[in-house]
C-alpha cells in the first residue's frame, strides 16, 4: 500500500534504478543524490552557452550544438505538447531546445532533454536532470538534485529543491517543492506549498491508519500519487502521502500520513 507501485504505473520504466516498485514510496529520495551523483549523462554546453552568470542572448540546443538564437526562427508553441518549433536556415531543428537570454544556470552537471524551453530569469543549479518537453518558466528557481521526465512544469516563482517530477507533473505557479514527489499527471494550484521540515525537529513519521512508520528522514515533503492535485494556496505538512486520484481542495492545510485513493481533503 506504501509502496511505489500503488503510487505510480510507470516504475518500471521511468528512472527505474532509483525508483523500484516494491521499495517504501519515500525510498526514492533517499536515494536520489547517489543516482543524480553517478549519473552518466551529463553533457557540458559549448559557447555561446555560458554558465554560472545570465545569458546574455537566447540559444538554441540541437543534437549537441549550442546555435545563437537570433539565427534561428523560434515558434513558442505549447511546450509540453510538443508544440514549439525551431528553424535554421530554414530547415525545422527536429527536437531542439530553448534557453532564453537572462537564465542562469549554476553549474555544469545539467542534461536538458529534447523540446524544453527554460524562460528567462530561470535559475538552475547544478545537477538538474530536464526531461523531454518540459517548460521552466520565468522565475522559477531550482536549487539542486531536480529531476523530471517528459512534459512537466516548473513554474513561475516556484522553487524546487531535491525532488522528483514523474511525466507530466506540473507546479505551474507560486509552489514551493522541497524533498517530495510528484507523480504522473499531478498538477499543484497556484500557491500550494509543500512543507519538508517539522518545527519540533525528529524524523518524519508516518500515521498509516494508526500505525506509525519512522521514514528514517528528518526532511520528507510530499508524495502525489498518480493523477493527484491541489487546489490554490493548499499546504501540507512534512509526510503527506497522496494516492492516487486524491483532490485537496483550495486553501486547505493536510495533516501527516497517508490517504487513500480517491479522497477529497477539505
Amino acid at each position: 500500500m506504501l509502496d511505489n507501485k500503488s503510487f505510480f504505473e510507470s516504475t518500471g520504466r521511468l528512472f527505474p534504478e532509483l525508483i523500484l516498485p516494491d521499495d517504501y514510496v519515500w525510498e526514492p529520495l533517499n536515494g536520489l543524490k547517489e543516482y543524480m551523483d553517478n549519473f552518466a549523462g551529463f553533457q557540458p554546453l559549448k559557447a555561446p552557452f555560458q554558465y554560472n552568470q545570465p545569458l546574455e542572448k537566447t540559444i538554441v540546443l540541437h543534437e549537441g550544438e549550442v546555435i545563437e538564437g537570433g539565427e534561428c526562427k523560434i515558434v513558442y508553441g505549447a511546450t509540453t505538447k510538443g508544440e514549439m518549433a525551431i528553424y535554421h536556415k530554414d530547415d525545422m531543428l527536429d527536437g531542439a531546445s530553448v534557453i532564453m537570454a537572462g537564465a542562469c544556470c549554476l553549474g555544469d552537471r545539467l542534461n536538458i532533454g529534447k523540446g524544453v524551453l527554460i524562460e528567462s530569469g530561470a535559475m538552475i543549479k547544478s545537477p538538474a536532470i530536464i526531461g523531454d518537453f518540459t517548460e521552466i518558466r520565468q522565475s522559477a528557481y531550482l536549487r539542486g538534485y531536480v529531476l523530471t521526465g517528459k512534459g512537466c512544469v516548473l513554474g513561475h516563482a516556484t522553487e524546487i529543491k531535491h525532488a522528483i517530477f514523474l511525466d507530466n507533473a506540473k507546479a505551474g505557479h507560486f509552489n514551493y517543492i522541497g524533498d517530495s514527489i510528484l507523480g504522473n499527471n499531478t498538477n499543484l494550484g497556484a500557491g500550494t506549498k509543500l512543507a519538508n521540515l517539522r518545527f519540533i525537529g525528529g524524523n518524519v513519521i508516518i500515521d498509516k491508519e494508526g500505525e506509525n512508520l519512522d521514514t528514517g528522514r528528518h526532511k520528507l515533503g510530499a508524495i502525489l500519487g498518480d493523477d493527484s492535485q491541489t487546489g490554490c494556496n493548499s499546504v501540507t505538512n512534512p509526510g503527506v502521502l497522496l494516492a492516487k486520484n486524491t483532490f485537496v481542495m483550495p486553501n486547505t492545510t493536510v495533516r501527516s500520513g497517508y490517504h487513500k485513493p480517491g479522497t477529497f481533503i477539505r
